[in-house]
């Protein structure tokens, strides 16, 4: 006998479901199964749907099941992974721990590798694409790693950001300026050059995409500083890094400070930044970071976003080019105070 549909639905309402659906197979299967309300046979039906009677019966059970939602097309579920919860969590923690070269053979863990630890460790045979949906599912991506100084000291960064508005308060004291008023600055230097550096680029998959690459030593200096929560940046292009150019630096930064504010500029341990011959400017404290800590200098991220974007894959035919080229990229970030908002606010110190 016939599987009879659902009484909950009728005719008139399946092809109103049909109407208004917006995937074409489940409107012509709902179609199939108003002519079924409307008393037509199956044998009918299947002429609508364009089918056999085993798929008509298929279409009914599926209705009566799910309802509509049950006629559309769903993705196979395919077969189940051969890892348990237990190898992915000794996955994982090999990810973190990271490889040991001795042992392992390489100083990063690709996808090929990884595979050939499971297969190792399990006897499971997991190919490189299935191992990847794997990885993104427990919510791993490839992703570059950030610099980090191999001398530096244990817990330097998290005292000295534990520590950061203790001394933003003595800075507000000492200059008797309310803390609200004191502007947060980050500064450093960045060598532009001839002896460029070749970024990654778009092309087809299984080429080699090629880049111009200079091997002259002309070079300049771009001398930077951003104050994050203003979106706003102060820079010089000098031929030297010493104290006579971070002297100018300074008296350029002083300018941009707002009237009545106080700016605290942080910047690394380089000789010339806190030499005993500076002239910093009344409105200026200059605050060091801890030694060996570059993470803690957002204007690291910004060199490399401008190398990215505007001084990478050139050929420069002069110094005076190069320079043109270093006043190009700053001005036109200092253009987009949304992009050293984004790339310069720190929890640490913006959100205290």
């Amino acid at each position: 006998m016939a599987i009879p549909l659902r009484a909950d639905f009728n005719a008139g309402l399946v092809r109103g479901l049909a109407k208004r659906s917006k995937d074409g197979p489940q409107a012509r299967r709902l179609l199939a199964l108003a002519a079924i309300y409307d008393g037509a046979t199956r044998t009918e039906a299947a002429k609508i749907g364009g089918v056999t009677l085993q798929i008509i019966r298929d279409w009914v059970m599926r209705f009566n099941a799910l309802g509509p939602d049950g006629l559309i097309d769903r993705k196979p579920p395919g077969q189940p992974s051969r890892l348990n919860d237990v190898q992915r969590q000794a996955i994982v923690r090999m990810i973190e721990s990271g490889p040991i070269p001795a042992i392992h053979g390489v100083v990063r863990w690709r996808l090929v590798d990884l595979s050939q630890w499971i297969y190792e460790e399990f006897r499971i045979t997991v190919a490189k694409q299935t191992l990847s949906r794997e990885l993104r599912a427990m919510g791993y991506r490839k992703l570059s790693a950030r610099p980090r100084h191999h001398a530096q000291a244990e817990g330097a960064i998290e005292d000295f950001k534990k520590k950061f508005p203790a001394r933003l308060d003595e800075v507000a004291r000492e200059k008797a300026v309310d803390v609200g008023k004191i502007e947060i600055w980050f500064a450093d230097e960045a060598r532009i050059g001839q002896k460029n550096k070749i970024t990654r680029r778009w092309a087809k998959r299984g080429t080699r995409p090629s880049a111009p690459r200079d091997q002259r030593t002309a070079s300049t200096y771009i001398f930077g500083a951003i104050c994050p929560k203003q979106g706003k940046g102060a820079a010089l292009i000098l031929p030297a890094c010493n104290t006579e150019a971070m002297n100018l630096h300074l008296a350029e930064i002083a300018k941009a400070v707002a009237p009545g504010a106080h700016a605290v500029l942080l910047v690394d341990q380089a000789g010339w930044h806190l030499s005993a011959r500076l002239f910093i400017p009344a409105n200026i404290t200059i605050m060091p970071l801890p030694p060996k800590c570059p993470e803690l200098n957002p204007v690291e991220n910004i060199w490399q976003y401008m190398r990215d974007n505007w001084l990478s894959n050139r050929v420069f035919k002069s110094y005076d080019d190069i320079v043109d080229h270093c006043c190009y990229a700053w001005n036109t970030l200092v253009d987009r105070p949304w992009k050293i908002m984004s790339i310069g606010l720190r929890p640490w110190a913006h959100e205290f």
